[in-house]
């Protein structure tokens, strides 16, 4: 579905048109997946809460500064894994793109 590697962060948005086994449609109309935005923003806030939870049980009442540092790196580190899955997400649940494994 992606042309680069995951860490590439070159052409880290760009998406396929078409799929090279079986041939499907991944760019279903132009600006399909500014729709993943917002699945994007739901791993975004997941991270905080979990990121904000863990650092509460490991550390006894943290500075705020570590909260800061640790959710901004956290959601850098995690940020091309968050922005692949929310395009799969989204293309599965609003492109109505169905997995056939006889097509493999």
């Amino acid at each position: 579905m992606f042309n680069v590697p995951v860490y590439s962060f070159r052409k880290l948005t760009e998406v396929r048109h078409s799929c090279e086994h079986c041939g499907a449609n991944l760019y279903p109309e132009p600006d399909f997946y500014y729709g993943a935005l917002y699945i994007s923003y739901a791993f975004s806030v997941a991270l905080f809460i979990n990121v904000m939870i863990i650092l509460n049980f490991v550390f006894d009442e943290p500075e705020l500064w570590v909260y800061i540092v640790t959710v901004v790196g956290a959601n850098l580190v995690l940020l091309p894994f968050m922005q692949r899955y929310s395009k799969v997400l989204y293309l599965y649940g609003l492109g109505k793109l169905k997995y056939r494994p006889e097509q493999n």
